[in-house]
């Protein structure tokens, strides 16, 4: 399975790290004589923080880092787009969400229709590509609620999601999803809103960009436990919600890792006419009285 999300994030941050304090030591400097060049008041106490992992590195300081240890400026480069891949790998939903609900909407509106091959997994919540509107307002009036969002515009951000699902219909784009059964007992609206929803996943099936697995709850997993819930864009960018924010992973061991882990429990998943009955299943639960 894929480490931790938080120690990938943190690895991330060792590994520019490292560089940094190879850089240092190929220069022939201590850290107070890099400190002292640099007319850092910090001294060597920043130096040993920074190369630690303990202090991210401002854009800035690296610049003059650099400078100080005599990096060539193409190498410099590199490290400055090393350090915004650092940085962008750990986002919270207020960072997010800063603009307000609906330009993130609109953000990844735009980003979706350059995908090529989406892969989905979900233990916890029906994907928002395959969400009905009660269910995106639902879950995006919770959201403004839960990070104390002033602007109050679910509704023109719940219109902005649902006109990015129009990129279900690109016939050059193929979206899979997989969830485990569960997700299709979670109530987390009224019952009608749920309803709803699991009557969209059935309408949603017969899509010919989309395809839809379902892990049952009683199937043997040989060993393959759920991960927590990501998405794979193509082959380049994996991303992993917590509860705070997101993680973004970009480097080849670490997305190599998350496919591995989509094709073990890809292979556990039914489909078709075996999926749509786990799905009735539960919609018929919905009518029993309790």
């Amino acid at each position: 399975m894929p480490p931790p999300v938080s120690s990938s994030a943190q690895a991330a941050r060792q590994r520019l790290a490292d560089q940094l304090r190879e850089i240092r030591q190929d220069a022939g400097l201590t850290g107070r004589e890099l400190a002292h060049r640099a007319g850092w008041t910090a001294g060597v106490s920043k130096v040993s923080r920074i190369e630690h992992g303990h202090r991210p590195i401002s854009a800035e300081d690296l610049r003059t880092w650099c400078e100080v240890c005599g990096v060539p400026p193409q190498r410099t480069a590199e490290l400055l787009a090393e350090l915004r891949t650092v940085a962008s790998m750990w986002q919270t939903h207020r960072q997010l969400n800063r603009a307000g609900l609906k330009a993130r909407q609109e953000r990844l509106r735009d980003e979706y229709w350059q995908v090529k091959v989406m892969r989905v997994y979900q233990n916890r919540v029906v994907p928002g590509l395959m969400q009905t509107p009660a269910m995106t307002g639902f879950y995006l009036s919770r959201a403004r609620m839960e990070q104390h969002l002033d602007l109050d515009d679910v509704a023109e951000a719940v219109q902005a999601r649902m006109e990015r699902q129009e990129c279900l219909n690109r016939a050059d784009a193929r979206w899979l999803f997989l969830l485990e059964e569960d997700v299709l007992w979670y109530r987390p609206g009224p019952v009608e809103v749920h309803r709803e929803q699991l009557r969209h996943l059935l309408s949603a099936m017969h899509r010919p960009t989309v395809s839809l697995g379902i892990i049952p709850r009683d199937i043997d997993r040989a060993g393959v436990i759920p991960a927590e819930s990501f998405t794979m864009t193509d082959a380049d960018l994996v991303a992993v919600e917590l509860t705070g924010g997101y993680v973004q992973f970009t480097q080849p061991a670490e997305i190599r890792l998350y496919a591995e882990a989509w094709d073990r429990m890809w292979s556990l998943a039914v489909h078709g006419d075996a999926a749509r009955a786990l799905i009735n299943g539960a919609l018929e639960a919905l009518d029993r009285p309790l």
